[in-house]
């Protein structure tokens, strides 16, 4: 497997993560979106939305959105699970890992942010603001979502809500959010972030990092 990924990208780092407990071993393929390589007609013909991460299988297949490729991984190699059995623990964990996947990411990726500079005037603190908001104002609800007592989101093994949580996590410290409110948050990434399928997937260690 080839994956096409960002090292800074949140999505890719997510895909990473879930590669690495899967046990799984792939190819990284970088690419430089600030370098604008995503709008290439070559990387189009793989991912249309011209964006990261895309995941090109053994037989040429492209998947593209983090989410699916997870769930195409999670039935492929079953164990260990992304997601319970159960019914109402499962949609309980989707619903928080979306407060990430669909309410935070979306209106802070790159060119959501790029579009506020060139279309609508904001300058670099205003576009950080606007970021910062939608991170705290996100990662407060995802915290009142989860249980107590577990070592990670849900559970004592990481699962979905957590694959999201610190991929998610790594933007907040990258752009300065104030995290003192976040303690279980802290807590669950920096017991994710001691297993070697999070350390390998870590941003800093990708080979396109500076």
């Amino acid at each position: 497997m080839k994956l096409y990924s960002y090292w800074r990208s949140t999505t890719s780092y997510r895909v990473r993560i879930a590669l690495n407990l899967k046990g799984l071993t792939f190819e990284t393929v970088p690419v430089d979106l600030v370098a604008g390589t995503q709008r290439s007609e070559t990387y189009r013909a793989l991912n249309p939305a011209a964006g990261v991460p895309t995941l090109v299988l053994a037989d040429g297949t492209a998947l593209t959105q983090s989410l699916a490729i997870l769930d195409y991984l999670d039935h492929l190699v079953p164990q260990p699970p992304f997601l319970p059995a159960d019914p109402l623990k499962r949609a309980r964990m989707q619903a928080a890992a979306h407060v990430i996947a669909l309410d935070i990411h979306p209106v802070n990726n790159l060119r959501v942010v790029k579009r506020l500079r060139t279309a609508h005037g904001a300058d670099d603190a205003q576009a950080r603001s606007w970021m910062l908001h939608w991170m705290a104002e996100g990662l407060t609800a995802f915290q009142a979502m989860l249980p107590e007592g577990p070592r990670f989101c849900f559970g004592d093994t990481p699962m979905l809500a957590d694959i999201c949580l610190v991929a998610q996590l790594y933007n907040a410290h990258r752009w300065g959010l104030d995290l003192s409110p976040f303690g279980r948050l802290r807590e669950i990434e920096e017991t994710a972030l001691a297993l070697p399928a999070f350390e390998r997937a870590h941003p800093d260690t990708q080979p396109d990092a500076p």
